[in-house]
């Protein structure tokens, strides 16, 4: 018996969408996945509210994922809302308008559940194994740290320290200043303080990296190497050298907006913020002595399928 899902990813940054099909032995047929930039923190992240132009834009682009998900017949819908709308003064008001103006119903989930699901997603792209593992997952809102393996989760937490929020704060140059970049690593060594203790526990080896950041990281190392079909058939689960990932970081850190822009693999909704999240890729694996990254495809919404799937078979 196939069953047809929507899920929808409302990040602070991105709103993701995928419609997909899953049959009786839980093989996932993908119809739509698509993201667009909806940007709902921009104007309003720091001030705790969702800005006029970014709440339009929003309604507007949930009203389109309406249209893709009625075209499809989709059987279950599942949205879920995290950093940005938890934590707006509006947010309330912007979930009942959504409900009212698309019929969706959004689940606005706490960091924490938003760390569970993670999990779940990138647990299914087969990127876990026995080792002990460091997932990192940069929203614009929030960073999600799970320290786990492919059986358990050990640890896990949400800090409000995502790309648009260290924007904010950091990125006072176009290039990033040493200083900035400094200043940066100081703001996530205090914020992160529970994630040290954490590590000095638990021991994790391998930093696994679940977000659009890694994504485009792994698209820009693929293009320098000429490998053209990564961006055609993006992988579930993928690997990135550390040297791989230190030059690229050496550039994002060195080029400005429009050089940024240039580089095979970027996407523009992307071009600075991955300057603030690559600092903080570098603060992890520098702070916590990690060798190796492995990335995921797979995150939120394929953790919330997960977890929908286990609930029709209980």
């Amino acid at each position: 018996m196939k069953k047809r899902f929507a899920l929808i990813d409302m990040g602070t940054n991105t709103f993701h969408l995928l419609i997909t099909e899953v049959d009786e032995t839980g093989q996932r047929h993908d119809f739509v996945k698509t993201k667009v930039p909806v940007r709902l923190g921009q104007g309003g992240i720091s001030n705790g509210t969702i800005a006029p132009e970014a709440y339009e834009r929003a309604l507007h682009t949930l009203q389109e994922f309406r249209k893709q998900i009625d075209a499809h017949d989709v059987e279950t819908v599942r949205a879920m809302a995290t950093s940005m709308v938890r934590n707006a003064s509006n947010g309330e008001a912007f979930v009942k308008d959504i409900f009212k103006q698309t019929d969706i119903q959004v689940e606005v989930i706490d960091g924490n559940k938003e760390a569970e699901l993670i999990y779940y997603g990138v647990r299914s792209a087969g990127v876990l194994d026995e080792q002990t593992a460091l997932i990192m997952d940069i929203g614009g809102g929030s960073v999600e740290f799970i320290i786990c393996n492919k059986s358990e989760i050990f640890w896990k937490r949400s800090f409000e320290i995502g790309a648009q929020r260290l924007m904010d704060n950091f990125f006072k140059q176009d290039p990033i200043s040493p200083d900035n970049v400094a200043a940066e690593k100081s703001f996530l060594r205090e914020k992160l303080q529970p994630l040290t203790e954490a590590v000095a526990r638990y021991k994790p080896t391998v930093l696994v990296g679940s977000s659009g950041t890694f994504d485009t990281l792994c698209d820009i190392d693929a293009l320098r190497k000429g490998n053209t079909s990564r961006q055609l058939n993006q992988p579930a689960a993928s690997a990135l050298a550390l040297d791989d990932f230190y030059r690229i970081y050496q550039s994002l850190l060195r080029n400005n907006h429009e050089q940024r822009l240039a580089m095979p693999g970027m996407l523009e909704m992307r071009v600075d913020m991955i300057v603030l999240a690559s600092i903080a890729v570098d603060f992890a694996l520098e702070q916590y002595g990690l060798q190796e990254i492995r990335v995921s495809a797979y995150a939120l919404k394929e953790g919330v399928l997960q977890k929908v799937l286990e609930e029709e078979q209980a």
